[in-house]
């Protein structure tokens, strides 16, 4: 493989480094006759967790041409490359998205015949899963054995996970029904699988299909298939049968946990039933399960949503009382429904609030915070929470780039607006000609010197 000069520079900068320690491997002394009466076993293990300089080396490379041209660098010098070695390589190349080049390495594991270790191909399953590429997925799990690697139900349940993430639900179940052909003895896990995708389909009849064949070879329904179906009963407010399903878990002996508990009291809210919910939320202590920060942000987000902020704040602070520590998902629903309320400066407190508390905020909290600030027309303020934003290392979307430069040009504040352009720039984010038009059009049409900025701008960024 030939590199281009700025890979064959960067390499050599990259691997310059390390030759002394590779040469230091390769030259090292050789090792003492071992006593008569150690375990072979043993030693083998020690020689599998020997820390190994490509595999160490490889994951600091930035691409797949960096990490093949350091694969090839370290067999020029000499180093013999095994398992973990091409194993360490087919990761990188796989989460780098070159999926032709992991062919190409794994038919030379298949040459060398190479004993591969399942993990490695439940990895690839995923890979695959996410670029789209479920038919390589699928042929990969066919030729397992060609790499001496027998398939289990790690294997097994990886692709038919990734099969029902696809939506290839027929595909599934024929893999599903050949199980027993291949030696696979299935647990609750494949049957919990195909539950999620038929319920994901919307398809109740199989779903309850599966559930009963569960029931008919006697593999026992763990929590998880039953928070499924309770889940999608009470998304379709079927509170009843819902319950029916509660109420069989708890006869079995599966005692339900904080999401099947939530899973309910969002059923009833979605009802109306507010007072159940909490009802049901302080049954849970009753029966053995304590309460956590999920069942409280539940009552709290319908309290927002009905405008009922006075009372999700004290419902906040019920949790501190009974020492609760609110997570960032809670804080961000009072942060939500604030600003949505226009009520910017107590939403604002509640930024610092949290902080405080000892609880980062995440993106999602500066964007509603920014977003409203922008929606209610104040830009300083947004302008003033986005000045944070950036220096907690998160980014807001290009819409609201676009939306705050707008209106601080609006409102005179052209210092504001270019700082903000400025930071665009630096995170590679562009606004489309329709929107500078936009911009042009609605903020700068009867102010010259707006006009004139703008243009400078433009011609600023488009010049780097």
């Amino acid at each position: 493989m030939i590199l281009p000069i700025s890979k064959t520079i960067k390499l050599k900068v990259y691997f310059g480094s390390r030759r002394l320690r590779l040469y230091a491997t390769f030259q090292s002394p050789k090792p003492k006759a071992k006593p008569r009466d150690e375990n072979p076993h043993h030693s083998r293990q020690r020689r599998h967790r020997r820390n190994i300089p490509f595999v160490t080396n490889v994951k600091e490379t930035q691409d797949s041409e960096d990490a093949l041209a350091l694969f090839q660098e370290y067999r020029r010098e000499g180093f013999r490359h095994d398992y973990p070695s091409y194993s360490a390589l087919i990761y990188k190349l796989a989460r780098s998205g070159d999926f032709e080049a992991v062919e190409g390495v794994l038919g030379q594991v298949q040459a060398k015949n190479l004993r591969c270790g399942e993990n490695l191909f439940v990895a690839l399953f995923g890979h695959y899963g996410k670029a789209n590429s479920v038919d390589k997925a699928v042929e990969l799990f066919d030729r397992m054995p060609q790499f001496n690697c027998e398939r289990t139900s790690q294997s097994f349940n990886a692709l038919l996970n990734v099969l029902v993430d696809n939506d290839r639900l027929m595909d599934a179940k024929q893999l599903f029904g050949r199980s027993s052909k291949m030696g696979i003895r299935r647990n609750s896990v494949p049957f919990n699988i195909m539950i999620k995708g038929w319920l994901g389909r919307g398809d109740w009849d199989q779903a309850r299909q599966v559930f009963d064949e569960m029931l008919e070879r006697k593999v026992e329904p763990t929590v998880v298939t039953y928070n499924s179906l309770i889940g999608y009963l009470c998304r379709k407010g079927e509170i009843g049968k819902a319950r029916d399903f509660f109420d069989d878990m708890i006869k079995k002996g599966k005692p339900p946990n904080e999401v099947t508990y939530a899973l309910l009291m969002e059923g009833l809210c979605s009802l109306g039933e507010y007072k159940e919910a909490k009802k049901v939320m302080f049954d849970m202590e009753y029966r053995g399960c304590k309460p956590k920060v999920l069942n409280f942000g539940i009552l709290m987000n319908d309290l927002g949503k009905r405008g009922k902020i006075e009372e999700a704040k004290s419902l906040l602070l019920e949790m501190k009382k009974r020492r609760f520590k609110p997570d960032v998902v809670t804080y961000n629903i009072l942060v939500n429904y604030l600003c949505k309320e226009g009520r910017l400066t107590e939403a604002y407190k509640v930024l610092f609030e949290m902080q405080i508390g000892g609880c980062e905020a995440n993106a999602a909290t500066y964007r509603m915070l920014v977003d409203g600030f922008c929606r209610h027309g104040d830009f300083e303020g947004g302008l003033k929470v986005l000045t944070g934003m950036l220096a907690s290392r998160h980014s807001p979307r290009t819409e609201t780039f676009s939306c705050l430069v707008g209106g601080l040009l609006k409102s005179g504040n052209f210092e504001g607006a270019g700082f903000v352009l400025e930071e665009m720039q630096n995170r590679k984010l562009g606004l489309e000609l329709d929107s500078w038009e936009c911009l042009i059009k609605d903020y700068c049409e009867s102010d010259e010197k707006a006009g004139v900025l703008v243009n400078e701008l433009i011609s600023g960024v488009n010049s780097d």
